[in-house]
């Protein structure tokens, strides 16, 4: 299942840009906790917290434990930071809260098995990746780590699709109604030599 991660948060007093800018000043990213029909919390975080997700990757697919000081620790999933258009800092983080027992929307990283001993990609052809990420619904705590598309058999031309999955875990596409495109075994792309003109 997916990775919980715990984050530490201080609560904030006061909304408003102001107030944002004063705990910026004080070198901390302002941020809320929001939904499952609760009045949101306004938390401050270290911006090295947010830096760390950021670099490991996959934020978008991981489960937050936010814990505030003097305060209750939120289940929640990451749903937006906003970064400063100059210095590329993160300036403010949005997690929506979990209702217990809710589907939530999110991100889930596609792998490809077999690459090394696939016919069609041996034979000259390429991966060529749709979707890196499928967005699903899912329960929190059933949230697949990734899903694994097999390329043991895939010859050129194939068109690997969400039913090409081995294990959805439950999960259910956010694209309805069609068995979507993840990714195909393209043919090599043949250049012809330019005619010589003597």
């Amino acid at each position: 299942m997916v990775q919980t991660v715990r984050i530490e948060a201080v609560a904030r007093e006061n909304a408003g840009k102001g107030a944002a800018r004063a705990t910026r000043r004080e070198g901390l990213v302002p941020g809320v906790v929001y939904g499952a029909k609760q009045e949101a919390t306004l938390i401050a975080l270290d911006p090295r917290i947010i830096i760390k997700e950021l670099t490991k990757g996959g934020w978008q697919s991981h489960l937050y434990e936010v814990a505030v000081t003097d305060g209750p620790t939120e289940r929640t999933i990451m749903r937006d930071i906003q970064f400063d258009p100059v210095t590329d800092r993160p300036v403010h983080v949005d997690f929506q809260r979990l209702a217990p027992g809710a589907r939530i929307r999110i991100r889930v990283p596609v792998t490809f098995l077999h690459e090394d001993t696939c016919p069609g990609l041996k034979a000259g052809g390429t991966l060529n990746v749709v979707r890196r990420e499928v967005e699903v619904l899912a329960e929190p705590d059933k949230v697949p780590e990734k899903f694994e598309i097999d390329l043991a058999a895939a010859k050129i031309g194939d068109n690997l699709r969400w039913s090409a999955i081995k294990d959805h875990q439950g999960a259910r596409p956010g694209i309805v109604g069609r068995d979507f495109m993840i990714a195909s075994i393209a043919a090599p792309v043949v250049e012809e030599a330019a005619p010589v003109v003597v």
